[in-house]
């Protein structure tokens, strides 16, 4: 006989369902089982679980208002908090910017110079002022956009061009309008001609963007009401950047930076605040009289009833001399502030704030502490996610904003391409990122130095990581030689000039003195080979050409 009861095992409630929908109390059965294999996913008493529920767009849709404006107040108000912001820019842009360093490829794989220096006067010019204000520059655009999509988690640059009715600052005709993410409404959603609109940003069916709607205006300028769908211009996404700080996939609209360490840098503060207040109170020392027992006490009153006033001021090295029977004075000390803990307790917290954020702690608290290794270590540590962030700005801005301004130079007549060489490879181009500083100059440079002796390395490479162009670099050596030339004096010290072979004088043909010796070997013409070897060595010196780090 077969049992057909509930299988062992089962508690009540799975032992009644099972007898209604036993494929339910198995999926009850699992699952139970499969989250005691994780504690962290069972709450209880000493473990709360929280939990995030639903999309990454939904929970940008819900927090990504509140947490932009608590972002912006931090940066205002709270000088840590700008700093880190400050940090976070100048290692991922740098002074100068992400630099473009032009490399038009001909068929053969060579670079065409003349052509990539032509491109970058092209667009070392449009650089000047390449924002419709005209008051920025371009490692200026490049920094304020970086400084938005971290504070507020994206930025927006909309491209402008010849059909638009402005007068651009260059005779090529491409200008930038930097946006806040203010401009793209968060939560508008509806259908335009069947095509779905999420968060202001139209979508095709593969959530690919094909257009953004932004509104005319700043919505902040407006009086706070409801700005209407009307007051929406829908702009076609090829002339959009749209620069998204992103934590999950499918994620629409950007969060900022500062999401996970809001509440960090508020206990930060506060507790700054209380200490200064307690220091301060510590430091208004006071004193109080004690009375004694109530049977000394005596009343401060005349024989007419009226309180005699007795004039006790502070002074330095005061004597009391008018107490009363059973008075005495107790000083009111200063309760232990400042707080010795109080610099461990700030920096621990500021060094959880601005690890949260990927940023330097030393650089953020001017506290240079440790020896020249664990000093690197941190700086290496850092610099990956600079150099992440880096990354990003360099694909997301700097690379579309050079193919389009070099695209409308030619566009104009500005630049000319050889025949043989299309377009795509015409805009190949090297983006030079901020280079992490040196800490002790020598020891770096002697690293490199070994590199280059090994075959490791080259001397562009090691330009570039400096920050700088390698055709600028030399571009300046020979101008710095020819200068030192024309003045009559030797060259620095490190500096010498590469010295010609000596000339040999003509032989003379009657002269049996000056006649080559036969050579004894074999008949192999030694003129073809010195001058084969000759040229051998003049073009390795030619390809190996002297570092020189200052």
């Amino acid at each position: 006989m077969t049992d057909r009861s509930p299988a062992p095992g089962l508690n009540l409630i799975d032992r009644a369902i099972a007898v209604f929908a036993p494929e339910r109390a198995l999926r009850r059965t699992q699952a139970r089982r499969a989250l005691a294999y994780y504690e962290a996913a069972r709450p209880d008493r000493q473990r709360k679980a929280r939990r995030e529920y639903g999309s990454a767009s939904n929970a940008v849709r819900t927090a990504g208002t509140s947490i932009r404006e608590q972002a912006r107040h931090l940066e205002q108000n709270h000088d840590l908090a700008r700093a880190v912001l400050r940090v976070l820019v100048n290692s991922t842009v740098g002074s100068a910017g992400i630099q473009v360093e032009p490399t038009p490829l001909r068929a053969d794989g060579s670079v065409d110079e003349a052509l990539a220096q032509a491109m970058l006067e092209v667009w070392d010019e449009w650089g000047e002022a390449p924002e419709v204000t005209r008051q920025l520059s371009w490692p200026k655009c490049q920094r304020l956009l970086a400084r938005t999509k971290f504070r507020d988690g994206e930025a927006l640059a909309r491209f402008i061009g010849a059909n638009m009715p402005i007068r651009h600052a260059t005779d090529i005709p491409l200008s930038l309008e930097l946006l806040e993410p203010d401009f793209l409404p968060l939560g508008h959603d509806t259908d335009y001609q069947g095509r779905k609109v999420k968060d202001g940003i139209e979508l095709n069916g593969w959530g690919q963007p094909i257009a953004f709607w932004l509104y005319r205006g700043h919505p902040g300028e407006y009086d706070g009401s409801l700005i209407p769908w009307s007051q929406l211009s829908r702009i076609d996404a090829s002339d959009i950047l749209h620069l998204v700080q992103r934590d999950r996939l499918h994620q629409r609209r950007g969060m900022s930076e500062f999401a996970s360490v809001i509440e960090r840098f508020d206990h930060l503060k506060d507790y700054e605040t209380s200490e200064t207040i307690a220091a301060k109170v510590a430091a208004s020392m006071g004193a109080a009289i004690k009375k004694g027992t109530p049977d000394l006490y005596q009343d401060d009153t005349d024989s007419e009833g009226e309180v005699t006033p007795r004039d006790l001021k502070f002074r330095p090295g005061m004597i009391f001399d008018d107490l009363l029977p059973g008075e005495s004075i107790e000083m009111i000390g200063n309760n232990g502030r400042p707080n010795a803990q109080l610099i461990d307790f700030r920096n621990s917290l500021l060094k959880a704030a601005t690890s949260g954020m990927g940023a330097s702690y030393s650089a953020v608290s001017r506290v240079y502490d440790g020896n020249y290794s664990a000093r690197r270590q941190e700086l290496v540590d850092v610099w990956v996610d600079y150099a992440v962030l880096s990354q990003d700005l360099a694909a997301e801005l700097v690379r579309p904003v050079y193919r389009r301004v070099l695209t409308a130079a030619l566009a104009v007549g500005r630049l000319r391409l050889p025949a043989d060489m299309p377009l795509r490879r015409a805009l190949q181009a090297m983006y030079v990122l901020p280079s992490m500083p040196w800490i002790d100059p020598a020891k770096e440079a002697g690293a490199w130095q070994t590199l280059i002796q090994q075959g490791l390395a080259s001397g562009p490479e090691i330009v570039r990581k400096r920050g700088r162009s390698p055709a600028d670099i030399l571009r300046e050596e020979v101008l710095w030689r020819e200068q030192w030339r024309a003045a009559g004096e030797p060259l620095p010290t490190g500096q010498a000039a590469p010295v010609a072979p000596p000339v040999p004088a003509p032989r003379d043909p009657d002269d049996p003195d000056e006649q080559e010796p036969p050579d004894e070997g074999d008949d192999t013409d030694d003129t073809d080979t010195d001058d084969a070897q000759a040229r051998a060595r003049g073009v390795a010196a030619q390809g190996r050409p002297k570092l020189h780090v200052l």
